[in-house]
């Protein structure tokens, strides 16, 4: 079996987790980190049949990738086929500040900011006359989402959605938050990013006050104190994490394709392996233990999925 895994990080353990319980059904998995890929990169790729499968696909998010066509004239849509939900509704999106200037300036949502020239003038990094908004690599379906809202919102002159490496990106964050700077960003969950800048106490999650791309109008229930909106319009509607495979793969492959309709996997425990991850057990033999470790503690879950699988075979 080829696999392939996300180019965020957050998203590596689950990839491990599903190789080392494909092996235990006796399959040979090549390793994840050998193709690590955005959605842009790796719908098209599992149409084409140059992987079996990845885990980290976010809906409603990646859905217009399926629409992109391939060399044989099928869009990747035809080709491909979502697995089970691996988590359900238990991804967040949305867009953050830090709760000091949330709180001194009352802010609710990004469209009170980009429409106040005093406010948006506190978020303006670069001097450029434009609020900055710190957002998403370049290829992953979250940028594509905050571009389109800006576009939708005719916020083009007004904020700079700032791209670049994530991880690199949240420093910056974290840098400007600790100087008592005010900083704006997008993050998602599971993540390291609200381990370290915790909603309702270091930051607040802000509503959108604005329009929604399609699908992503829906608001969003959180603990009291996290959001300053209410309703919450995060401006992302709650996501789902499915494994997508290569359909010609999954008809030759019902064992496997029984496992990825079966397995689930608690999104506090994919956050609590994020925190471990960025607090310096990041190598591969961390990943393979951590993979292990979450697999033996759920032993009993795990080998009825697995005794599900074969039965299917």
């Amino acid at each position: 079996m080829t696999a392939a895994r996300a180019n965020w990080s957050t998203g590596f353990f689950q990839a491990e987790v599903f190789k080392q319980m494909l092996t235990e059904l006796g399959y040979e998995v090549s390793d994840p980190a050998d193709a690590e890929l955005g959605p842009d990169i790796s719908y098209p790729a599992l149409a084409q049949g140059e992987y079996d499968y990845w885990v980290n696909g976010w809906f409603p998010n990646h859905e217009p990738n399926f629409e992109a066509q391939t060399p044989t004239g099928d869009t990747v849509g035809d080709l491909v086929t979502q697995g089970g939900f691996e988590v359900e509704k238990g991804a967040l999106q949305g867009y953050l500040i830090d709760k000091k200037t949330a709180d001194e300036y009352n802010i609710t949502s990004v469209a009170q900011i980009v429409d106040d020239p005093e406010l948006s003038a506190l978020f303006d990094e670069d001097g450029d006359g434009t609020a900055d908004l710190y957002g998403c690599n370049e290829g992953w379906g979250c940028a594509k989402l905050i571009n389109e809202t800006i576009a939708l919102n005719g916020w083009e002159d007004q904020l700079t959605h700032k791209q670049g490496e994530y991880s690199v990106l949240f420093q910056d964050v974290i840098a400007r938050i600790g100087r008592g700077e005010a900083a704006m960003y997008y993050t998602w969950t599971p993540n390291f990013t609200v381990a370290q800048l915790e909603p309702g106490t270091d930051v607040v999650w802000i509503g959108l006050g604005a329009e929604a791309p399609e699908g992503q109008e829906v608001a969003t229930e959180l603990p009291e104190g996290q959001c300053a909106a209410e309703p919450c319009d995060m401006g992302f509607a709650p996501a789902d994490i499915r494994v997508v495979g290569n359909n010609e793969f999954l008809e030759a492959n019902p064992a496997a394709a029984s496992l990825f309709e079966s397995v689930k996997i608690p999104v506090e425990d994919i956050a609590a392996q994020n925190l471990e991850y960025n607090e310096g057990a990041d190598t591969p033999q961390d990943i393979e233990e951590q993979a292990s470790a979450w697999i033996e503690a759920n032993r009993d879950q795990v080998d009825a999925w697995l005794e599900d699988a074969r039965a299917t075979a």
